[in-house]
């Protein structure tokens, strides 16, 4: 019998929690990090693999990884910052898209059920390295004083309001910018890992009790929200990469 007096176990912020695996000096390893450790380990794995022997009329694993390679490169980071600037920064865009992607995707993998990106710390410290980058290339592009003008959207047209403008936009770059960036992506899987948990309890509890007609309604709703989760894990990592994307435009571009 649950807390709420009904039996049913409802979901809840219980379901983000998990006992240490093991300690090492003090420090506790979890399902989670060994999700994200499994993840990088993949990443580099699959890549490496698919172009240490890089061949002219490429294999099956070289052309799979050529594709994704390559929506990342066109799709997000050509259409954003163009070929010529946008060239150098490939490799950390198409790592930070396939990082975030398979991270979200271990929520609907049996055994693994959890998407590594509902625990904000993840997302956060990819925002960060985002944000180290977006601030470390406005200031080498621009100087002290193109970095200031950037960040404040200084804009001596915009006369008496000006003030009020560079304030805003100065805590709006530099601290609501990259907890945004953070929050979009765990918010995101953090709701869709709720859902899912809630449908598929609900699934078994209901079945081993009178209501089994329900309990196949339930089962039903647990299967299109997989599919749209599938779905949503895909369009978050590509929200985060083409975010990343216009904060660096945005650090290239001339400012007037």
């Amino acid at each position: 019998m649950s807390d709420n007096g009904c039996g049913f176990p409802a979901p809840g912020l219980h379901s983000f929690l998990f006992k240490p695996l093991f300690t090492v000096g003090g420090y506790d390893f979890n399902k989670v990090m060994l999700l994200a450790l499994i993840t990088t380990l993949l990443v580099v794995t699959f890549f490496t693999l698919a172009f240490s022997k890089a061949k002219v009329v490429p294999g099956k694993l070289q052309m799979v990884a050529e594709a994704g390679y390559d929506f990342v490169r066109r799709g997000i980071v050509y259409e954003t910052l163009g070929k010529r600037e946008g060239e150098k920064y490939v490799p950390l865009m198409v790592s930070l898209f396939f990082f975030i992607w398979i991270m979200n995707i271990w929520s609907v993998i049996p055994l693994a059920q959890f998407p590594v990106s509902s625990v904000i710390a993840f997302p956060m410290v990819l925002a960060a390295v985002v944000w180290l980058l977006w601030v470390s290339l406005t200031f080498k592009r621009h100087g002290f004083v193109g970095f200031f003008k950037n960040i404040t959207g200084y804009d001596k047209s915009l006369g008496a309001v000006l003030p009020l403008v560079m304030v805003i936009e100065f805590f709006s770059n530099l601290f609501v910018r990259p907890f945004t960036h953070a929050v979009r992506l765990f918010a995101n899987m953090f709701a869709g890992h709720l859902m899912l948990v809630m449908f598929t309890v609900a699934s078994w509890y209901l079945l081993n009790s009178y209501m089994i007609p329900a309990a196949g309604v339930s089962f039903v709703m647990t299967m299109i929200m997989i599919l749209f989760e599938l779905f949503v894990q895909a369009v978050q990592a590509y929200v985060f990469v083409l975010l990343a994307c216009s904060y660096i435009q945005g650090a290239l571009a001339e400012h007037h």
